[in-house]
């Protein structure tokens, strides 16, 4: 969460999946402004979960870069340019009541 506050993302939500789901604890979900931070979000999150805390995370979507999925096994991040994120809305799909009323995480 603070990596992607620090590198700018925009609109941070963490979903909270514990006893909802077996996919993962938790849900990050982000946006970054254009494909190039999209990647570069990816990308630097990647680096710095694997030299803070020796994981390494699955990536997928990262070269057409309108949607990245980070799997680390207990928190999947989702960093997505912002229409791309309006189309699939995660977050009514994943917060308690179908609304996006959580508070962003930061």
């Amino acid at each position: 969460m603070t990596s992607l506050d620090t590198e700018k993302a925009e609109d941070i939500v963490q979903i909270d999946l514990r006893g909802r789901s077996e996919i993962a604890d938790y849900m990050v979900i982000c946006s970054g402004r254009s494909t190039r931070q999209v990647t570069a979000l990816a990308d630097k999150l990647s680096s710095q979960l694997k030299d803070d805390f020796d994981r390494i995370a699955k990536i997928e979507g990262k070269a057409a870069g309108d949607w990245v999925l980070l799997d680390t096994g207990d928190v999947v991040v989702h960093i997505f340019r912002p229409e791309v994120r309006e189309f699939y809305q995660l977050e009514k799909m994943w917060l308690p009541g179908g609304t996006d009323t959580e508070v962003p995480a930061h």
